[in-house]
């Protein structure tokens, strides 16, 4: 990949590095974001409203996350997110059981693929702490927010 010339003053390498690395989470980021706006428009039972309320929440931050990542990525000179196919292919989601409708059931499918993420952006964290402080710091304050949204799905399952 061929990276725009910018004056932050980081090794092209670093953030050739990076770039890759921030796309990888936007890839997982934008197929969690579809995942819970399907878990939101389509969860019924007992716990409804409760739960089309949390998704939506989780969504919004999710989006939030996800136009940092791309955006980060572009300002070190790369392009930012990937086309839809690329996220079909790419994403170490599981696919979304569309027909799965269950408030309990969703509710454990959600919490399965956010801590995949969650998981993902942790080790992230790691890798770009030597090359960029910024987006690992990025990587950080979202992982921050995914933990607390894991949370809050988990205690609904106790």
């Amino acid at each position: 990949m061929t990276l725009k010339s910018t004056r932050i003053d980081l090794p092209e390498a670093h953030r050739a590095q990076v770039s890759a690395l921030l796309n990888d989470v936007a890839i997982t980021l934008t197929d969690l974001y579809v995942q819970t706006k399907l878990a939101h428009w389509n969860v019924r039972g007992p716990h409804f409203i409760a739960y089309h309320e949390l998704f939506d929440a989780v969504a919004s931050h999710v989006q939030d996350a996800l136009d940092s990542i791309a955006e980060r990525a572009v300002t070190l000179g790369s392009t930012g997110g990937s086309p839809v196919g690329e996220v079909a292919e790419k994403s170490p989601l599981e696919p979304w059981p569309i027909t799965d409708r269950q408030d309990h059931r969703v509710i454990r499918l959600l919490s399965d693929r956010l801590a995949v993420a969650a998981n993902q952006i942790r080790v992230v964290i790691t890798k770009t702490a030597d090359l960029d402080a910024d987006s690992s710091d990025l990587f950080t304050e979202i992982s921050r927010q995914l933990d607390k949204d894991l949370w809050f799905l988990e205690a609904h399952q106790e």
